[in-house]
Formats: C-alpha cells, structure tokens, sequence
C-alpha cells in the first residue's frame, strides 16, 4: 500500500468512508478521545475545517480508547463531539492505535511517520494531494499551528 487511498473506515452511523473519495484533497487524520484533557482541539480541528474545506481540506476523527479516555458508545461520542465542539467534520466508528489488532490505516501512517506506535490521543497526520504523509504532528501541538502546513499543501 503506497497511500492512504487503499484504506476504508466506517463512519459511526455505519456508512463507508472509502478514503479513495479523498484523492485531490489534503487530509488531517487524528485519533480523538472524548473524555482527554487535549479534546478542546476538536474546536480547532473543526476550525480549520470549516476555513478551508472549500480549498481541498478534509479532517477525518478516528475516536479510540486505547488510553481509555473514550466514551464507551458511538452515539454519546458522536453527541459530545457535536455538542461541545460543534463538529462537523465525518468520525469513525472506534479504533485501535497500537498492537496486531490495529487499525490498518494507523499502522500504515504509524509506518510512514517513522516513529513508531501513537502515545497519545490527539495525534495529528497531515497527508498531502497525492494521498502521501506529509507530516505527523504531537498530540500537544495544537491545530492552529498546522495552518501554514496545510496552506503549503493546499497550493500544490
């Protein structure tokens, strides 16, 4: 696999997220967490989303509870999200991160980054037009940090 348009994802109402669908576009993933101290970056996240959505930016939330700080259902996720942080932006059904069972998608960007499992919720990957890592960012670094990231990517 040579870029992320080989993978799929399910959304959380079950609907397919074919990641082919995203070719032309620069894509944010992250894994999320609900009940983390970091969740009020999904109020960046979806600012950045909404500033340059028009321009070719996706965000795709991958929730998880590999460090247990995820609520257990979907929906209560999918409502927090919405409620507290006013997303909008397609989340998935949860994943893991880290381990045999890990979700293919993190392997993979996991293996392109170089450095190695996620430590942490809020692990950015900012994946270019050609469905390519461009840049894997800490869970502290906040969304507004990436913003002349993702202008750089945008204009090519």
């Amino acid at each position: 696999m040579t870029n992320i348009y080989d993978f799929s994802e399910t959304e959380m109402g079950g609907q397919k997220i074919d990641l082919k669908d995203y070719q032309d576009k620069v894509v944010i993933i992250v894994n999320t967490a609900s009940k983390c101290g970091l969740a009020p970056q999904l109020e960046g996240l979806e600012q950045l989303y909404q500033t340059y959505r028009d321009q070719g930016l996706e965000v795709l939330g991958l929730p998880s509870n590999q460090f247990h700080q995820e609520l257990e259902d979907e929906d209560e996720i999918s409502d927090y999200c919405q409620v507290h942080y006013g997303v909008t932006f397609p989340m998935t059904k949860k994943v893991r991160l880290n381990g045999d069972d890990a979700d293919p998608l993190f392997k993979y960007l996991k293996d392109e980054s170089g450095h190695g499992n996620i430590k942490w919720n809020y692990t950015k990957f900012l994946v270019g037009r050609n469905g390519e890592l461009l840049h894997r960012y800490a869970p502290t670094t906040k969304p507004e940090k990436m913003v002349a990231a993702i202008e750089d990517a945008l204009q090519q």
